[in-house]
């Protein structure tokens, strides 16, 4: 069986010529392969370099198709999107022709005109991916409008979560991030992790306003360290460098990293206790996951289906409303664990994990996607 995969995955070409992509979003493409005589991934070519998050294939089962950046907050990228739609249309066409059945990654700029099209125009068998968040109280017109589409159409939609007004067609899906061998040092991290009198902390994500990044600054610049040892931080973004100057008046210890390879991501988790991440609009973010695997517990914001994984007070802390109150509400709680209480939450976050396997992922895809399908 041959498929084809269309996202708005940024990828890039390496000097020596190899095509790298979001880290994520390529590690799941390589596990699907071995469902798969061959995969063709359709998605975008940006110029520049790579950042440290992106990845190679592991698989020459997968075959890389080039599509144009389009896309963007501003009037003129959101016309970009349109202009390109004949071109993108032959080539997804063209591709369809090759392939048993596709996957539709959502939500992106070409979904506003790909689902309506696929619905209307298309008998191929396929399955659409919704990333984001599915219940988004203020959606954009494109996010609105594809949910609507996504809903009214027939094939599965597997989405973060599940919500009782959902038509059947739409299945709640883990999003997977772990393989086995990470489940492995995952146990060993935390068999062995301990809750130490000065408490680490850590945030992994784009230092951008919608992951929060900005809030949880505010919270924590004026906060005596009060048992924080320090809170590292993972990504790159647009605030970067306002977030440094804060930093460096912050009464707590500050270690920036930037973009970081998984391998090295997954090292920060094994020494931090906590994850914190407010955002303000998620699905289910796969960084809160991988860190329950390492034994770090969540500090979350209450959005999207978040609670139906993390409950306040029992395997993690909920921010709500998120403010800058009730994050550091939320730390004040984290540092009154006892070692005792630690240890059965990241024990017992570490068997949650085992949802968010590739192994977990794939066997639901055989079963639920690849042996149901209806068109």
């Amino acid at each position: 069986m041959k498929l084809a995969i269309i996202s708005h995955t940024a990828h890039y070409k390496r000097p020596d010529g190899t095509i790298v992509g979001w880290g994520p979003t390529v590690t799941e493409i390589n596990h699907l392969a071995k469902q798969f005589e061959s995969i063709y991934h359709l998605a975008v070519l940006h110029p520049g370099t790579p950042p440290g998050s992106a990845l190679p294939y592991t698989t020459d089962k997968v075959v890389f198709i080039p599509l144009k950046p389009t896309g963007g907050s501003t009037f003129y990228s959101k016309v970009g999107v349109l202009l390109n739609m004949p071109s993108t249309i032959v080539t997804v066409s063209r591709i369809l022709k090759k392939v048993d059945i596709f996957q539709l990654r959502t939500p992106t700029g070409i979904g506003v005109y790909l689902i309506p099209w696929l619905s209307l125009f298309s008998r191929k068998k396929g399955w659409y991916k919704y990333a984001g968040n599915w219940v988004q109280k203020r959606p954009s017109f494109g996010y609105r409008f594809q949910i609507w589409a996504l809903k009214k159409q027939s094939r599965k939609v597997i989405v973060n979560g599940r919500w009782k007004e959902d038509p059947d067609h739409v299945i709640p899906f883990e999003n997977p991030c772990l393989t086995e061998s990470d489940r492995e040092l995952g146990k060993q991290t935390v068999v062995n992790k301990v809750l130490k009198t000065k408490k680490t902390y850590c945030f992994v994500g784009g230092l951008q306003a919608h992951k929060g990044i900005d809030i949880l600054f505010e919270a924590i610049q004026n906060r005596k360290t009060n048992g924080i040892k320090e809170i590292h931080i993972v990504g790159t973004g647009i605030l970067e460098q306002t977030l440094k100057k804060i930093a460096d008046k912050s009464t707590v210890p500050i270690v920036f990293h930037g973009s970081l390879p998984r391998a090295q991501v997954f090292e920060i988790y094994r020494l931090a206790h906590f994850i914190i991440l407010p955002s303000r609009n998620e699905g289910f973010p796969k960084v809160v996951s991988e860190a329950m695997n390492f034994g770090c517990i969540p500090i979350v914001s209450d959005v999207s289906c978040i609670n139906q994984y993390i409950k306040d007070d029992g395997n993690g802390f909920l921010i709500e409303p998120l403010s800058v109150t009730e994050i550091n509400k939320s730390v004040d709680k984290s540092l009154e664990l006892s070692t005792h209480e630690f240890q059965e939450i990241i024990d017992s976050n570490y068997k949650l994990a085992e949802r968010f396997t590739y192994t977990h992922y794939l066997k639901r895809i055989v079963s639920e996607i690849l042996n149901n399908q209806t068109k």
